[in-house]
């Protein structure tokens, strides 16, 4: 078969002799199948290579697989693991056999074993790679048991199979032949991934677990567990995050990372015992999200230009604060990606590293190891570095060795955890910072707030009243988008929420100088952030009222996440 298809290659000149030599050679010393390093190589696309195949082995080609649903039986039997690594899905079942889809025909083993666990015959079509991974993604992602139908299938007897370790590369959505307690743990994490949450609730009460997922900061209840799973589910969480199973009475962290699909998610740990029993919280870090740009998280025309200003700085501090969860991370990424690292060197020291960005030195927090955001950004100093980014300045010494690095010309990002932006000043000089230094280096404080956007599929203008628009400190009518206001009714998308994703709004406090003057005074930060406001700063509230007359988002998610601007 291998020799009629490379006859047939160089028969129709799709390939010369120095490339079938040179792919030989690749085949002798990788043991890889031809027609696989000829792909590989780039010598002949995997469609012209299909094709040949189909013709040379007289089997079916199929190039679209959108729209075939795979039968429930396959997905049943078959793990996600080996459909994925093999690259094969069931297209078609009757009464002699299933159809498969494979883009490797010549590789025998995986579609014997497939027959094996089928316990039926098994018949080869040829598809495309791309096609087949997407139908196998959907395939299992609807596959996926819900939460409440394995609830019901759990026996007291199930409850024993827990101290599997969690292979960092299982799939959560390979729930086939898993013992019910795992099933249920992959099924929580999946359905969470699904809906978007950042955050898993397992929150015991005394008669039921309630299960609750943070979705765009907000928590919503979801499933309810049985009380007597409990101590079970809490004892294959402490698996997966190789936490010491056998300890209730202190609070312990994990941390373990979970493919789904393609795509890989890190998943933080924390468990705290309760009067009720031990409460448990996951964070979920998408491994595979994009990074965002200044121009696509929130930043006004105004506010853009002015960020752009500040990271084209030689020296000096850039704060960004807000409340955890509020983006900050999201915007210190997109600032170090708007610099240059071919020109200029980039070190930071994260906890975690959430992003990995090409030319940039990204260093891990260890504590348990000695490595704090004060001693790594002590020997960050010596690196010779042009920018660096601290993930937090949470003491006195971060704060002082951050303040020094910005006053020997380098440039240095990191957030605090402050209401506002004046407010971030006042932190630093409680840290133990003299005024003075904080005055000469820090040169721009960003405070943000997320807001929920309004969904795009429920959307509905309405005519806002006087006093809604009071609110917004709206005069003029003309100042809104169609001259009306928005709201999201409620739809499937949204969850019925009639909120769906989210963006940031912005209070960038530039210190100027007469800011540096205020600094060096101790003026009170309430003072501070007026006096700001006189000259020009907008306030959170402000921005958050421009995206409202935009049609961006509600007067009421505004109001929920801001504070009344009082001068």
């Amino acid at each position: 078969m291998k020799l009629s298809l490379v006859d047939t290659l160089i028969s129709e000149g799709l390939i010369d002799d120095r490339q079938l030599e040179e792919c030989r050679e690749i085949e002798k010393d990788s043991g890889q199948p031809i027609d696989r390093v000829l792909k590989n190589k780039g010598y002949i696309s995997e469609e012209t290579l299909l094709d040949i195949l189909a013709k040379s082995l007289r089997l079916p080609f199929q190039d679209d697989l959108e729209g075939i649903e795979v039968p429930k039986v396959f997905t049943q039997k078959v793990p996600a693991q080996f459909a994925r690594a093999y690259n094969l899905v069931c297209i078609n079942s009757d009464e002699n056999g299933f159809d498969v889809a494979t883009c490797d025909p010549l590789d025998f083993h995986p579609m014997d074993d497939l027959a094996a666990m089928l316990g039926a015959q098994v018949r080869p079509i040829l598809s495309p790679r791309k096609e087949i991974t997407a139908l196998v993604n959907k395939a299992y992602q609807t596959s996926s048991t819900d939460v409440d139908e394995l609830l019901e299938g759990i026996e007291d007897d199930d409850m024993i199979s827990l101290t599997k370790v969690l292979d960092e590369s299982e799939d959560v959505l390979d729930i086939a032949n898993k013992p019910p307690i795992i099933k249920l743990m992959n099924t929580v994490l999946f359905e969470a991934l699904k809906i978007r949450a950042s955050d898993i609730h397992l929150q015991p009460y005394q008669d039921r677990m309630q299960v609750r997922y943070r979705i765009d900061g907000i928590l919503y209840d979801a499933k309810v567990v049985p009380r007597k799973f409990q101590d079970a589910i809490v004892s294959r969480v402490k698996v997966m995050g190789k936490m010491d199973i056998a300890e209730r009475r202190l609070p312990q962290d994990g941390r373990t990372t979970i493919k789904v699909g393609d795509g890989e998610v890190d998943v933080r740990i924390s468990s705290v015992p309760t009067s009720q029993g031990e409460r448990i919280v996951f964070r979920l870090l998408d491994k595979t999200a994009r990074l965002y740009t200044l121009d696509e998280i929130g930043l006004g025309p105004k506010d853009l230009e002015t960020m752009h200003h500040y990271i084209g700085y030689s020296h000096g501090i850039i704060l960004i604060t807000g409340p955890t969860g509020s983006g900050k991370t999201t915007t210190l990424y997109g600032a170090l990606a708007e610099i240059d690292s071919d020109e200029k060197n980039v070190i930071t020291i994260e906890d975690p590293i959430e992003y990995n960005i090409d030319g940039i030195s990204q260093i891990q927090v260890a504590n348990k190891k000695g490595l704090t955001f004060a001693s790594g950004l002590r020997s960050l100093m010596r690196q010779d570095p042009d920018v660096m980014m601290v993930g937090e300045i949470r003491d006195g010494e971060t704060a002082g060795i951050a303040v020094q690095a910005a006053n020997t010309g380098h440039l240095v990002f990191s957030t605090l955890h402050t209401n506002d932006s004046a407010g971030a000043i006042s932190r630093m000089v409680n840290l133990g910072v003299e005024p003075y230094l904080v005055a000469s280096a820090v040169i721009t404080v960003v405070a943000q707030r997320l807001v929920r956007l309004i969904c795009p599929n429920c959307k509905k203008p309405f005519e806002p009243t006087d006093a809604q628009l009071k609110e917004l400190n709206c005069t003029d009518r003309s100042q809104l988008k169609d001259g009306m206001l928005y709201l999201g009714e409620g739809c499937e998308s949204c969850l019925g929420r009639g909120l769906y994703d989210r963006t940031a709004i912005y209070e960038i406090f530039g210190i100027d100088e007469h800011a540096r003057d205020e600094i060096i005074q101790r003026v009170s930060a309430s003072v501070m952030k007026q006096n700001a406001v006189s000259r020009g700063l907008g306030t959170l509230r402000m921005d958050g009222a421009r995206k409202v007359l935009e049609g961006a988002t509600t007067i009421e998610e505004v109001f929920r996440v801001t504070q009344l601007d009082v001068f």
